[in-house]
């Protein structure tokens, strides 16, 4: 299978959880901005939560590479702790792209709160996620 890695990041939270998740896949993460350019078996797609939703680039992303993408795996940073996930799902299966049933998310810093996050606990989270996710797709 190939895997790629992708991520949408204001603050740079979500880019230390892609490295981690990356890392594990042996593949280096990227920001959505540069689209993809060849196909990916599982894309394993991070994004934050803003004013309760994501960023509108993430979903334009998702239709604009779908022929590109044979399933999304959500995972995302927050100050809240929320997930992005049900925006990420939404937009997969109106684009006909499948999206794997689990996420991960953690929190994010923004601003003076969950200043000390994503720390080194956050990412060995992420890089086991990532471990499970091969598990289960049989890797």
């Amino acid at each position: 299978m190939k895997y790629a890695v992708a991520y949408y990041t204001r603050s740079g939270n979500t880019k230390k959880v892609a490295d981690a998740i990356a890392e594990v896949l042996g593949v280096e993460a990227f920001d959505i901005s540069k689209g993809m350019t060849e196909k990916a078996d599982i894309l394993f797609l991070g994004s934050s939560l803003y004013a309760f939703t994501y960023d509108p680039s993430v979903e334009k992303f998702i239709q604009d590479n779908a022929s590109f993408i044979g399933q999304i795996v959500s995972f995302s940073t927050s100050a809240s702790g929320k997930s992005t996930a049900k925006f990420v799902k939404e937009t997969a299966e109106k684009c006909n792209v499948k999206f794997y049933p689990h996420g991960f998310k953690c929190t994010g810093k923004f601003g003076f709160m969950n200043a000390k996050h994503p720390n080194e606990k956050d990412l060995d989270a992420a890089r086991d996620f990532a471990k499970t996710v091969l598990a289960e797709l049989g890797e």
